[in-house]
């Protein structure tokens, strides 16, 4: 027999299962579209080829419309998660670091990983294989291509390695350039416009170089490296904060998952020569953070 008691009960749970499809959804009331971002490491229309499958494959899994959007620059992408209008980035490790160092509230939940399943890459210097320069020190005078002043491997990095040649670039170059992306600082060197330019580099069979060489946009065999890095921690993917416990739990299982739920997406980013995302946090980043520090210190004491 039913008392009143479990009457109540049922009632309250009846309600309480009512009401969980619908508090489910309420983040698609309020995020009717999220703004997936990625920084210029490339021409506008490489990240769209590359990218707009993953966007469409992040649409139908979440359920709501994903639209791409690619920043004119490294600090776009900052800004644009800092004031909310960016709901994902694709970041390079020194403008996540920075994305935190100047409080815009993101979380880190994915980096790329290698083939090998090894999370880092390396900052190089690139100049023209039909050039006379074996070594950093040989291009006194020259001109020097960085990348933009967020990138880990076209900036922070060369500037680190370069303090420690005890060269500041601004008076042992005739010329620093931002090229704006990667792939200028390739072509910036390809012209003549520089005589050595920094990048980003995986291994042999993955780099910015390689990319634009499978493109047509170069030959990788015009160009040698003259200095390679230690190993740094590849690019995460970030979301706000802020957004609802649930939308970021289907966001990481899309992404995570992609490799295998989307193989055609996953390969037209990075075209077999990556291996999947995995999960990743922000402690993983405060390396680059210190990092950023040092290159701030460095350009303070130029300035001052």
């Amino acid at each position: 027999m039913l008392t009143r008691r479990h009457t109540l009960s049922l009632a309250v749970a009846g309600l309480a299962l009512a009401a969980a499809p619908a508090f489910a959804q309420d983040w698609k009331a309020k995020y009717p579209e999220l703004v997936f971002a990625i920084i210029p490491s490339e021409n506008a229309s490489g990240v769209v080829e590359r990218y707009t499958p993953f966007v469409n494959y992040l649409a139908k899994e979440l359920g709501t419309k994903v639209t791409l959007r690619i920043a004119n620059d490294y600090a776009a992408i900052i800004e644009g998660q800092r004031a909310g209008n960016i709901h994902i980035g694709m970041y390079g490790p020194a403008s996540f670091a920075r994305a935190r160092m100047t409080g815009a509230k993101v979380d880190a939940f994915a980096i790329e990983t290698n083939l090998d399943g090894t999370k880092g890459y390396h900052s190089v210097f690139y100049v023209k294989k039909d050039s006379p320069y074996k070594k950093v020190e040989d291009l006194k005078g020259r001109n020097l291509g960085l990348v933009d002043p967020n990138s880990t491997s076209g900036n922070n990095v060369p500037r680190f390695v370069l303090n420690g040649m005890k060269i500041e670039p601004e008076t042992f170059f005739s010329k620093v350039v931002y090229t704006g992306s990667h792939e200028n600082a390739i072509i910036a060197l390809q012209q003549g416009t520089v005589d050595m330019a920094a990048n980003w580099w995986n291994d042999e069979q993955e780099s910015n170089l390689q990319r634009m060489a499978r493109k047509g946009m170069a030959k990788a065999e015009d160009f040698r490296i003259i200095y390679k890095s230690d190993q740094i921690v590849n690019s995460p993917m970030a979301y706000l904060t802020d957004l609802p416990e649930e939308l970021k739990a289907k966001i990481r299982d899309a992404v995570l998952n992609l490799a295998t739920k989307d193989k055609a997406a996953f390969d037209k980013i990075y075209e077999g020569k990556q291996g999947p995302l995995v999960a990743v946090d922000n402690k993983a980043y405060d390396p680059i953070i210190e990092l950023n520090k040092f290159v701030d210190d460095l350009r303070k004491k130029k300035s001052s």
